[in-house]
């Protein structure tokens, strides 16, 4: 064996995709492994024969190969389904390509990657949506779980956001929504649907990029019997979204040519399924959504530009995290308040070290990310504060901590107080607890109160009985030299 056949049978044996090429007469020469699994054969069974020996349920139009060495042209992407010689159901994407040699059709060469299992899944969830029941008059789709309402946030960028998505909801227009991974563009999907007349209807969510484009073309259109080899009739998401709202997530993960496909189903509200000779009336709205800024998608040519002016009818440009910080200590309530409920704990807060390490957090993940770290520590936090040490690793071992101490300045380490009297320590840790509330919200009283439990009155009355101020607290001045004069002669 020359050393290039060497190589060449060691790369063919090593990628996971079958390879199988034909001569100019459709004779087999080479026949990878893992194409001898995905069609149940052993390799001597299938080189040096012919494709239609090999497979004689094939013919001379349905096999791409002898397709190809008739034609010439390629076949890029085509869906075939199958049961091979042990009777196992396959899928697979496919590409076949003609080889020519000193300009003269040398043979045929198939490249086959299987998507059997992702097909699985895909039918299943497509069966369970159609499925689904309708929702009865006045009641949400159930695949909606959030509405406008939802979304939480003092920020004067997102609030606009907000206002604007309630306004498009009234609408069927299509909507964009861009922004970074994790800042809520299914949030708002979902709130859109929830808040328009077609909020009754369904409301189905498809990622363009969890599946290949052949399988979502057929996933999104809806197939045929006979479209292509194992093809049934099926309704597409089009079709089950039909009086209600699809969401495509990632479009720009689109196939160019399934975009050109979406254009006329936004332009006209038909759609034909693949391998149909007929188109059918749909009522869909579409809601699209973007990780990347539209303008350099198309740039970049991952999105078409007519597609782009056409979803773009109304745009929700969603800010990161890491630009609407005013907002951390909110989400960070309301998140720590979920796992509360969900995981039956009773956890008051953070700590101000955690909470220094949540504010100096630079969130890539945006508020997925913060929701996903709050968690974490929920897991870990073993009395009513999430501590630095409860946090993810990832956030805190380059975070370098100020002053040494995750404690609040003022507060007196319980050594100390040992040599206090009973009395005397039970004022010190009231104190304590106060500053400690108090700096965790920032020296917001009613944040700090409703922390401690106590109306905002009883609050001010007991920082005005230990001299607390802002001020004072952040000198760190010990509690008993600070409330000194104050507390001379005073009895509880």
């Amino acid at each position: 064996m020359k050393d290039e056949d060497v190589w060449l049978h060691a790369l063919l044996e090593s990628v996971r995709v079958g390879v199988h090429a034909v001569n100019d007469c459709g004779v087999t020469i080479l026949y990878n492994q893992t194409a001898a699994t995905l069609d149940g054969l052993s390799r001597e069974e299938v080189l040096g024969r012919h494709v239609l020996d090999v497979y004689p349920s094939l013919t001379e139009e349905t096999s791409s190969l002898l397709r190809v060495l008739r034609s010439g042209d390629p076949v890029l992407l085509r869906r075939q389904s199958y049961r091979n010689f042990r009777g196992d159901e396959v899928h697979t994407a496919n590409a076949t390509r003609a080889v020519y040699r000193d300009g003269r059709l040398y043979g045929a060469l198939e490249i086959a990657q299987d998507i059997t299992e992702v097909q699985h899944l895909a039918e299943r969830v497509v069966e369970l949506q159609a499925a689904t029941r309708p929702p009865r008059s006045g009641e949400r789709s159930a695949a909606v779980r959030y509405t406008l309402d939802d979304v939480l946030t003092a920020d004067p960028t997102l609030l606009e956001m907000k206002a604007r998505a309630k306004r498009a909801a009234r609408t069927s227009s299509p909507v964009l929504i861009y922004g970074p991974t994790g800042t809520g563009k299914e949030l708002f999907a979902q709130g859109i649907h929830a808040a328009s007349p077609r909020a009754n209807g369904p409301f189905i969510a498809q990622n363009c990029a969890a599946l290949p484009g052949p399988l979502l073309e057929g996933i999104l259109f809806g197939t045929v019997k006979g479209s292509f080899t194992g093809a049934e009739n099926r309704a597409g998401l089009f079709e089950l979204a039909s009086e209600g709202t699809l969401f495509l997530d990632e479009i720009h993960a689109l196939p160019i040519d399934l975009q050109a496909k979406l254009l006329r189903v936004l332009d006209d509200q038909h759609v034909r399924r693949l391998g149909d000779q007929k188109s059918r009336a749909i009522d869909v709205r579409i809601l699209a959504a973007m990780n990347v800024e539209p303008e350099a998608a198309v740039r970049e040519k991952m999105l078409r530009e007519d597609i782009f002016y056409r979803i773009q009818v109304v745009s929700l440009r969603l800010p990161a995290l890491a630009q609407r910080r005013g907002d951390l200590e909110l989400l960070i309530d309301h998140f720590v308040g979920d796992c509360n409920a969900r995981f039956g704990m009773t956890v008051r807060g953070l700590t101000p070290g955690a909470l220094r390490v949540l504010r100096d957090a630079t969130w890539p993940g945006n508020v997925r990310e913060l929701r996903h770290a709050l968690e974490s520590a929920m897991n870990l936090v073993e009395d009513a504060w999430i501590d630095v040490s409860h946090l993810p690793q990832y956030l805190t071992q380059h975070h370098a901590p100020r002053g040494g101490t995750d404690a609040p300045k003022g507060l007196q380490p319980v050594a100390d107080r040992r040599q206090q009297g009973l009395a005397a320590s039970v004022e010190a840790l009231e104190r304590d607890m106060i500053v400690h509330a108090l700096a965790a919200c920032e020296w917001n009283l009613s944040a700090a109160a409703a922390m401690l439990e106590i109306p905002r009155q009883t609050l001010q009355s007991k920082m005005k009985k230990w001299g607390i101020s802002r001020n004072i607290a952040a000198s760190g001045v010990r509690s008993a030299e600070v409330n000194k004069t104050t507390r001379t002669g005073q009895n509880d």
